[in-house]
């Protein structure tokens, strides 16, 4: 019996980014525990690469409950509306979500 290709890093942080359902968050930290054998910084770098068009990317946020800076503030934009789009609704200034209520509990 033949064993399946093994995945790359990358497929890996994609796998479980999928996995992230319409409406929830989770951090780069969470993400990377998850995996194993990577950084929350490497979360960002698969994230930054992604071609993918089904990893939904914007779903993974900073500890702080924050949006990170990227794509020059357009990204965050993007990120932003895409995740109002789904009901998840940021703090009066507009910088921070409610973990207690959106954050995936994970696998």
């Amino acid at each position: 019996m033949e064993r399946p290709p093994k995945r790359s890093l990358y497929q890996e942080i994609y796998a479980v980014v999928r996995m992230i359902p319409p409406g929830k968050v989770a951090t780069y930290g969470q993400v990377a525990k998850i995996v194993g054998g990577c950084s929350a910084q490497m979360i960002g770098f698969a994230l930054a690469a992604l071609q993918a068009e089904d990893v939904p990317w914007q779903r993974v946020i900073n500890a702080q409950g924050k949006i990170s800076a990227h794509g020059d503030g357009f990204g965050n934009a993007i990120q932003k509306a895409l995740l109002e789009q789904e009901g998840i609704r940021f703090d009066w200034e507009g910088q921070v979500v409610d973990f207690e209520s959106v954050r995936w509990e994970g696998i």
